[in-house]
């Protein structure tokens, strides 16, 4: 009988495989969890939103029309949930009606027709909203020559 001592040290070829295959996951799934809603604002000199409201209602709306509801700001780079004209008074009703006193912004693509800014901005109002407001990109400052 050989008189062994007992290994003192770890195996750790099991756990660098787990880490790698989890590196491997988290770099595939990374692009996937980014995506939103590409809006290209028009420039506007404004005050920044107050961030007292941590989740106001914002209604995102595509150059191609395309319209979505998200609540926050912070995360008002996500896609969000994708509504039509027709369905967006009900989606909205039912956060105002929740919190009457919740924060709307329209964010709108400077490329859309005005109408139908306006077309989304009535139907937030015959949703109950009080004031609805509008997200801007700061201008750019042109540098003085």
């Amino acid at each position: 009988m050989a008189n062994r001592k007992p290994m003192s040290e770890i195996n750790v070829v099991p756990y660098v495989d787990v880490m790698l295959v989890l590196l491997v996951i988290f770099m595939v799934t990374a692009p996937l969890l980014t995506q939103g809603v590409i809006v290209d604002l028009p420039k506007a000199p404004s005050q920044p939103i107050d961030n007292q409201h941590e989740d106001p209602l914002v209604i995102s709306v595509r150059a191609d029309g395309a319209i979505f509801v998200n609540l926050g700001i912070q995360n008002a780079d996500d896609e969000g949930t994708r509504v039509t004209v027709y369905s967006l008074e009900n989606q909205a009703a039912k956060v105002i009606r929740a919190r009457p006193e919740v924060p709307v912004y329209v964010k709108a693509d400077h490329s859309l027709e005005y109408g139908l800014v306006v077309t989304v901005m009535t139907v937030l109002q015959r949703a109950g909203a009080e004031s609805v407001g509008l997200i801007t990109d700061p201008p750019e400052l042109v540098s003085g020559s």
